[in-house]
């Protein structure tokens, strides 16, 4: 029995017609550019398009975002967490969060109800509950970011106790108190 050459790809030949080659390339091309030529949709197309995606990333809540912050609880909570972000007194991220609350710092928890998936945050409220911190959602995590001072979207804010803005920072602890009843 002879022994076998073995094959690698130079060894390997193909039958192959250069024109059927040039072919498939022109077909590439023409489709490509076909693609390219389209027309763009008319500006009511494209505004019932982006509504339809801005019901859709609106419309996800998680179900677990209980006790959510209504609109106008919403812009204050928010307008607390600049004023925190300015003085430096923020823990931003779940990472932070769970360290500060792992150690017992005290303070307030804002959450974002759009996180998906809900694994990331489902630990944090029970958490807050073990050690006592208040914590209310919020619907939209990239305005939680914005109010932060930070350019992405944050699913998990704690706020520090600070004298500077303590009279916003108790009004935002009865918010807390009054939306668990």
């Amino acid at each position: 029995r002879p022994a076998r050459r073995r094959q690698t790809p130079h060894t390997i030949h193909t039958h192959t017609d250069k024109k059927s080659i040039m072919a498939k390339r022109k077909s590439a091309d023409a489709e490509a550019s076909s693609s390219k030529k389209k027309s763009k949709p008319s500006k009511k197309e494209e505004a019932s398009s982006s509504s339809d995606v801005e019901a859709e990333g609106e419309a996800y809540l998680s179900p677990l975002a209980k006790p959510l912050a209504s609109e106008k609880q919403t812009r204050s909570i928010l307008r607390v967490v600049k004023k925190v972000a300015k003085e430096k007194a923020l823990r931003r991220g779940v990472k932070e969060v769970v360290k500060a609350l792992r150690k017992k710092e005290s303070g307030i928890c804002i959450i974002a109800g759009d996180i998906y998936p809900m694994d990331v945050i489902a630990h944090v409220p029970i958490l807050c509950e073990e050690n006592g911190v208040q914590y209310i959602y919020v619907p939209s995590k990239s305005a939680l970011g914005l109010a932060s001072a930070t350019k992405r979207p944050t699913s998990v804010v704690m706020l520090k106790n600070k004298e500077s803005y303590g009279e916003a920072f108790t009004k935002l602890e009865k918010m807390c108190k009054s939306a668990h009843m």
